[in-house]
């Protein structure tokens, strides 16, 4: 039984909390908090006779220290209870750091002693500079807030949409390994029941035949589970083939193989050229009572490859629905490895024959 081939992705989601330590200084947060600090120490300063620049530094120390409680409750503690949702929890940090951070500004710019007993127009300062940092402090944090809700929703996006592409990816793998699996005991089948006929009619080219299969076999086997190839490896394979079918039947198959050497390392799927030859070896070559010749050209321009096989077999039969499940297996495994980017196309040849082109990208295998 064919083995299966589980495919597994493992999703990761950003976390919502806890940030790293260094965002929680971030030079973003910096900068806003003294861009709402000055203006709001120069406002309070037009009201009081201290000077701008005491006022200015205590709306910075204030900011400062309501910056490191939004950033602590952003981080901590890393579980809340159900009903608190994280953005309320930073925001009642905020609420309780504005009046500890201004009376830390106090006792900053007072060497110590914020003196509310003894002079009471400081505490009036206190209160003025805790009730105007708070409105200032809450909308800057919702702003925050938003902007980081819209950051982890932008994560969530480009996390979910990496693993897609996995996973499509992990698909397209497991469908060609799929497809290649049905070429594979396909092509093998009909050779060795080529060679089986030699044997039963007796041929004395039957034990050279076998040796040429089991010489191509040895070839062509490790390549079988290749997700890749290479025209170079293909066209091996092919000469092998074609040399093969041609001790089979030497009176009636002829074959010339024409390839330009920038082709060798353009990369498609395996037995996309084997498939081809097989092709016009079974349904053009070997029902025709003459025989015929099968020419297989290979060439690159302008980042695109070119490659036709032709044949001189009997043609396109008219009471034929398809061309075999080669054919339709390859234009599969070409949609899955290119998508629209290749095209496969069947004509027929006068007086005789069928002419198979394919291109594709020219995707060159670097070492």
């Amino acid at each position: 039984m064919p083995s299966s081939r589980r495919m597994t992705v493992t999703m990761t989601l950003p976390a919502a909390h806890p940030l790293p330590a260094a965002h929680l200084l971030g030079w973003r947060r910096l900068l806003i908090a003294l861009l709402a600090a000055v203006p709001l120490g120069v406002m309070i300063s037009m009201a009081s006779t201290t000077s701008a620049r005491t006022w200015i530094l205590r709306a910075v120390i204030a900011a400062f220290v309501m910056l490191l409680a939004f950033g602590f409750a952003e981080r901590r503690p890393l579980h809340l209870p159900r009903r608190l949702p994280r953005w309320l929890w930073q925001l009642l940090a905020l609420a309780v750091a504005a009046p500890l951070g201004a009376l830390l500004a106090y006792v900053v710019s007072e060497g110590g002693n914020p003196g509310f007993i003894d002079q009471p127009p400081r505490f009036i300062g206190f209160m003025q500079l805790t009730l105007a940092g708070l409105p200032f402090g809450l909308w800057i944090g919702l702003v925050a807030l938003v902007r980081h809700r819209d950051a982890l929703a932008r994560d969530q996006a480009v996390t979910f949409e990496r693993e897609r592409a996995e996973l499509a990816r992990q698909a397209t793998d497991a469908r060609t390994r799929l497809l290649q699996a049905q070429v594979q005991p396909h092509f093998l089948f009909n050779t060795l029941a080529n060679v089986q006929a030699l044997v039963d009619a007796g041929s004395p080219q039957a034990s050279a035949v076998l040796r040429s299969l089991v010489a191509y076999l040895r070839a062509a086997v490790p390549r079988l589970d290749d997700t890749s190839s290479t025209l170079g490896e293909e066209l091996e394979l092919v000469r092998a083939y074609l040399e093969l079918m041609r001790m089979r039947m030497p009176d009636r198959l002829h074959y010339a193989l024409h390839a330009d050497a920038d082709t060798f390392a353009i990369e498609c799927p395996p037995m996309t050229l084997m498939t081809l030859v097989e092709n016009a070896v079974r349904h053009g070559i070997d029902p025709s009572e003459d025989g015929g010749r099968i020419d297989v050209h290979a060439t690159s321009r302008d980042g695109r490859c070119l490659v036709a096989v032709e044949d001189t077999g009997v043609g396109l039969r008219a009471d034929a629905g398809s061309l075999g499940t080669g054919l339709s297996t390859l234009r599969e495994r070409l949609q899955l490895a290119f998508g629209g980017d290749a095209q496969l196309r069947v004509m027929s040849r006068e007086p005789r024959g069928v002419r198979v082109e394919l291109q594709f990208p020219a995707r060159r295998r670097t070492a």
